[in-house]
C-alpha cells in the first residue's frame, strides 16, 4: 500500500485546465482580488465579499461564484503587474455607469476589512485612471461603497 502511494505521489500531475479568455467580468474579479491581495493579506471578509459581489453582479449562487472567484484569483496571478490592462477590458467593454459600479465594487472590498492600506489605494487608482475615471467619480463610488 505504502508503494502505491509513493507512486502516486510520484505520477505526473495531470495539467492545469487552460484558463478562459478574460472579459470584463472576469477582469472585475481579478481585480477585486488584486485589491483584496495587494496588502499580501488576503482575508476572509474579502473573500467573502468578493464571492457576494460576484453573486450580486452576475446573478450567480454562491458556488458559482467562488468557482468564479478562482478562476479570478489564477487570472490576477498570471497577469502580473498589469492592473491597466484588467482595467482596459472593462473599459473597451462597459459603458461610464457600470465602470463606476466596478470601481464601487473594488472599494467594498478594500474597505471590507476595515483596512485601508497604500497598496490597496494605488490598485484602485491605477485602476481609476485605466477605466477613464476621474477622482470625483472614485470619490463617489467609495462613498456608495460604504453605505453597503
Amino acid at each position: 500500500m505504502f508503494t502505491r502511494l509513493l507512486a502516486a505521489l510520484a505520477a505526473p500531475s495531470r495539467p492545469a485546465a487552460p484558463l478562459p479568455e478574460p472579459d470584463a467580468k472576469l477582469a472585475l474579479g481579478a481585480l477585486m482580488v488584486r485589491v483584496a491581495k495587494s496588502d499580501r493579506l488576503y482575508r476572509f471578509e474579502e473573500i467573502s465579499r468578493i464571492d457576494r459581489l460576484l453573486s450580486r453582479l452576475h446573478g450567480l449562487n454562491p458556488v458559482e461564484a467562488a468557482k468564479m472567484r478562482a478562476t479570478c484569483e489564477k487570472l490576477e496571478h498570471v497577469a502580473g503587474t498589469q492592473t491597466a490592462n484588467l482595467a482596459h477590458l472593462i473599459r473597451e467593454s462597459l459603458p461610464y455607469e457600470d465602470r463606476i459600479d466596478a470601481l464601487e465594487a473594488m472599494w467594498e472590498v478594500m474597505l471590507s476589512d476595515n483596512v485601508s492600506t497604500d497598496e490597496e489605494r494605488a490598485v484602485i487608482a491605477a485602476a481609476q485612471e485605466a477605466l477613464g475615471l476621474s477622482d470625483a467619480d472614485s470619490d463617489s463610488a467609495r462613498v456608495r461603497a460604504e453605505a453597503q
